[in-house]
């Protein structure tokens, strides 16, 4: 600001002090107006994300489970909503914390400040329904809706909000935007969008919720045997991925959480352009994903199958979320060819040790994710990190020569996650699961929970005021008229 002041002051002559303080005063506000403005339409992009994990959801199970499935979603962004207000955005980013969890800013009391806004909340609370809506697919159509509302309020309120404050805070322990230059391994984690933060969270936390009920009913023949319990409509589920699909362009270019800074002194380049090229890398590894799926599930079954294409899509997606806003874009390829192949090889050890994952979000979200990570320290772009992440020694990826402080890190980061969320998620579930609130009753999930818990089921088949009634007789047709003879 008062760079800008002198500059136009000299540039206007004589006593032009004044006119340039006001210029430039009014040039701050539109770029703080510009950036708002960015961030709440990157959070609405992230929030659409809900309505994709819900069809994506209804369409993976099976039509008897379709309206508690959807209903979970909505009660995940609702539940996550309250607590996150609450509790969860104070631990994430509360100013002035620890490294390890914030005590500020408990129910937005210290918003708007000159570091966080209200767009921030919203940005963030759209991040922390995702994760909740991860571990929602992995224990679909055999849990009690007591557990859902209790994992949900814990996750969001305070598992998924400590973990953002580890690695997305000023004052995380493992962030790389410490303010303090005390960087893990002098290189500190980049996570830029959340494979880490987000994905690892929800896909961790739904395999210990998975493990500790066990599979559904059928799942397994009495030999072992995997049998698919196929969700009831291919529809819904492309349907959700193409919306999940348009909403990670508000999940990863929105994570720079504004626009207008300048990165040269030319005109025509600064952070726009990476937020360009941020959509660009995570095209090229979602489709990239979707491809080699296709081609890959093609070899092992014999079959072009739309739901797997669907899921090796987001797969691709969710490993490049890491490391979307600092690598080429050829090295996005890169990562969606290893992402699929990932997902593929989770999804045979998931049935090898008989592991139920109705939408294979442990596998997808926690495997796919780790990758994400590990890409990052592996290919992460000096000239990118430079620019994205100014306030850091410039550490980058092994395979770009900078050495290897950056993937330490970035391994440091999954062990942790891992770590945490074991011990806090894994001993809820197993409490839910000792107290019997975890798990629905087997005549329950035999009959599906639409029936039994939700009043009825989420299709009608017939129209029960088109039913003839008792009194009503049917004519029965005996014959035919005889056509005229012409």
């Amino acid at each position: 600001m008062a760079s800008c002041s002198a500059d136009l002051a000299s540039l206007l002559g004589g006593n032009a002090t004044g006119a340039a303080d006001y210029i430039c005063n009014k040039f701050t506000d539109s770029a703080y107006a510009v950036d708002n403005t960015y961030l709440l339409f990157s959070a609405y992009l992230v929030f659409s994300m809900q309505l994709g994990f819900a069809m994506l959801c209804a369409g993976s199970v099976r039509a008897k489970n379709t309206m508690n499935i959807m209903l979970t979603n909505v009660l995940d962004a609702a539940t996550g909503g309250l607590f996150y207000y609450l509790f969860g955005f104070a631990f994430a980013f509360g100013a002035s914390s620890n490294g390890f969890i914030g005590h500020n800013n408990f129910s937005l009391g210290s918003t708007p400040s000159s570091l966080l806004d209200y767009s921030n909340f919203l940005y963030q609370w759209a991040f922390a329904i995702a994760a909740a809506g991860i571990t929602s697919g992995s224990i679909a159509e055999r849990t009690q809706f007591v557990s859902y509302l209790i994992y949900s309020s814990f996750l969001t309120g305070f598992v998924y909000p400590v973990v953002s404050h580890w690695f997305w805070s000023g004052d995380g322990w493992a962030s790389a935007l410490r303010t303090d230059n005390d960087f893990l391994f002098g290189s500190g984690v980049i996570d830029f969008a959340g494979s880490g933060v987000v994905h690892v969270v929800g896909g961790v936390a739904g395999l210990w919720g998975a493990l500790i009920e066990g599979p559904r009913i059928g799942r397994f023949d009495h030999s072992g045997r995997s049998v698919a319990l196929r969700g009831h409509s291919a529809t819904l589920v492309v349907l959700g991925t193409f919306m999940l699909w348009f909403g990670w362009y508000g999940f990863n270019p929105g994570s720079f959480n504004k626009i207008s800074s300048i990165y040269t002194s030319g005109n025509y380049y600064g952070q726009w352009s990476a937020v360009g090229r941020t959509a660009v890398t995570t095209t090229l590894a979602g489709c990239t994903a979707a491809l080699t799926t296709l081609f890959g599930k093609r070899i092992l079954t014999g079959h072009w199958n739309v739901t797997d294409v669907c899921n090796g899509l987001l797969g691709g997606f969710a490993a490049i979320t890491s490391g979307c806003s600092v690598v080429e874009p050829w090295a996005a390829i890169i990562c969606g060819f290893v992402a699929a192949l990932v997902l593929i090889g989770c999804n045979k050890l998931a049935e090898k040790l008989k592991f139920d994952d109705p939408l294979e979000a442990a596998q997808l979200h926690g495997g796919c994710g780790a990758w994400g990570v590990l890409f990052t320290g592996l290919f992460a772009s000096k000239k990118y990190v430079r620019e994205v992440y100014s306030t850091r020694p410039v550490h980058y990826g092994l395979f770009m020569g900078g050495g290897g402080r950056l993937l330490a890190a970035q391994i440091i980061q999954i062990l942790v996650i891992v770590g945490w969320v074991s011990v806090t998620m894994g001993t809820l579930f197993y409490i839910l699961h000792k107290l019997g609130l975890l798990r629905i009753s087997a005549d329950d999930e035999m009959a599906g929970m639409d029936l039994t818990r939700h009043g009825g089921l989420a299709y009608v088949y017939h129209d029960e005021d088109a039913t003839p009634k008792q009194d009503i007789q049917m004519g029965k047709i005996d014959s035919y008229p005889t056509p005229p003879q012409v």
